[in-house]
Protein backbone atom coordinates (compact mmCIF):
# COMPACT_ATOMS: atom_id res chain seq x y z
CA UNK A 1 0.00 0.00 0.00
CA UNK A 2 1.42 3.34 -1.03
CA UNK A 3 0.44 6.24 1.22
CA UNK A 4 2.42 8.71 -0.80
CA UNK A 5 5.31 8.59 1.64
CA UNK A 6 8.69 7.51 0.43
CA UNK A 7 11.65 6.91 2.68
CA UNK A 8 15.06 8.11 1.56
CA UNK A 9 16.90 5.37 -0.36
CA UNK A 10 19.40 4.89 2.46
CA UNK A 11 16.65 3.70 4.82
CA UNK A 12 15.82 0.04 5.04
CA UNK A 13 13.39 -2.13 6.97
CA UNK A 14 14.54 -2.69 10.51
CA UNK A 15 13.25 -4.16 13.75
CA UNK A 16 12.61 -2.67 17.13
CA UNK A 17 13.97 -4.75 19.97
CA UNK A 18 11.47 -4.79 22.82
CA UNK A 19 13.67 -7.17 24.77
CA UNK A 20 16.76 -9.20 24.07
CA UNK A 21 14.88 -12.30 22.84
CA UNK A 22 12.13 -10.88 20.66
CA UNK A 23 12.09 -8.62 17.63
CA UNK A 24 9.01 -6.72 16.53
CA UNK A 25 8.99 -5.74 12.85
CA UNK A 26 8.31 -2.10 12.21
CA UNK A 27 5.02 -1.65 10.39
CA UNK A 28 5.96 1.11 7.95
CA UNK A 29 2.43 1.22 6.55
CA UNK A 30 0.99 1.99 9.99
CA UNK A 31 3.82 4.42 10.67
CA UNK A 32 3.10 6.11 7.34
CA UNK A 33 -0.59 6.36 8.21
CA UNK A 34 0.27 8.00 11.53
CA UNK A 35 2.57 10.46 9.78
CA UNK A 36 -0.12 11.21 7.19
CA UNK A 37 -2.68 11.77 9.94
CA UNK A 38 -0.55 14.58 11.33
CA UNK A 39 -0.29 16.37 8.00
CA UNK A 40 -2.87 18.92 6.95
CA UNK A 41 -4.13 18.62 3.40
CA UNK A 42 -6.02 21.37 1.58
CA UNK A 43 -8.54 20.45 -1.11
CA UNK A 44 -10.79 22.75 -3.07
CA UNK A 45 -14.46 22.30 -2.19
CA UNK A 46 -17.39 23.72 -4.13
CA UNK A 47 -20.55 24.56 -2.16
CA UNK A 48 -23.86 25.37 -3.81
CA UNK A 49 -27.36 25.70 -2.46
CA UNK A 50 -29.88 23.58 -4.36
CA UNK A 51 -33.49 24.42 -5.19
CA UNK A 52 -34.67 22.94 -1.87
CA UNK A 53 -32.30 25.13 0.16
CA UNK A 54 -29.91 22.28 0.96
CA UNK A 55 -26.20 23.05 0.72
CA UNK A 56 -24.33 20.56 -1.47
CA UNK A 57 -20.53 20.32 -1.15
CA UNK A 58 -18.27 18.57 -3.63
CA UNK A 59 -14.53 17.97 -3.82
CA UNK A 60 -13.78 17.96 -7.58
CA UNK A 61 -10.36 16.28 -7.30
CA UNK A 62 -12.00 13.27 -5.59
CA UNK A 63 -14.59 11.86 -8.04
CA UNK A 64 -17.91 11.15 -6.33
CA UNK A 65 -16.91 12.82 -3.07
CA UNK A 66 -20.09 14.80 -2.39
CA UNK A 67 -21.94 15.66 0.80
CA UNK A 68 -24.65 18.03 1.96
CA UNK A 69 -26.05 19.86 4.95
CA UNK A 70 -28.92 22.07 6.06
CA UNK A 71 -26.46 24.94 6.49
CA UNK A 72 -23.24 25.88 4.72
CA UNK A 73 -21.28 25.10 7.91
CA UNK A 74 -22.90 21.67 8.20
CA UNK A 75 -22.16 20.91 4.53
CA UNK A 76 -18.51 21.91 5.03
CA UNK A 77 -18.20 19.73 8.15
CA UNK A 78 -19.81 16.81 6.30
CA UNK A 79 -17.57 17.15 3.23
CA UNK A 80 -14.56 17.25 5.55
CA UNK A 81 -15.62 13.88 6.97
CA UNK A 82 -16.29 12.57 3.47
CA UNK A 83 -12.84 13.66 2.25
CA UNK A 84 -11.17 12.01 5.25
CA UNK A 85 -13.02 8.76 4.58
CA UNK A 86 -12.25 8.93 0.85
CA UNK A 87 -8.52 9.42 1.49
CA UNK A 88 -8.50 6.60 4.07
CA UNK A 89 -10.14 4.30 1.52
CA UNK A 90 -7.57 5.22 -1.14
CA UNK A 91 -4.74 4.49 1.30
CA UNK A 92 -6.33 1.20 2.41
CA UNK A 93 -6.60 0.02 -1.20
CA UNK A 94 -3.13 1.16 -2.20
CA UNK A 95 -4.39 3.91 -4.48
CA UNK A 96 -2.45 7.17 -4.82
CA UNK A 97 -3.67 10.11 -2.77
CA UNK A 98 -4.22 13.20 -4.93
CA UNK A 99 -1.87 16.02 -4.02
CA UNK A 100 -3.39 18.85 -2.02
CA UNK A 101 -3.84 22.22 -3.66
CA UNK A 102 -1.22 24.90 -3.40
CA UNK A 103 -2.69 28.26 -4.23
CA UNK A 104 -2.75 31.83 -3.10
CA UNK A 105 -5.63 34.27 -2.95
CA UNK A 106 -5.00 37.67 -4.51
CA UNK A 107 -7.25 40.55 -3.52
CA UNK A 108 -7.82 43.10 -6.30
CA UNK A 109 -9.61 46.44 -5.94
CA UNK A 110 -11.94 47.29 -8.82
Amino acid sequence: MDLGISAPPSYSLFSIHSDSTREAPVDFLRLGAIIEAVKQFHYRVLVEQDEDGVFVAECPVLPGCISQGKTRAEALANIGDAISGYLASLAKHGEPIPPPIVEEVIEVAV
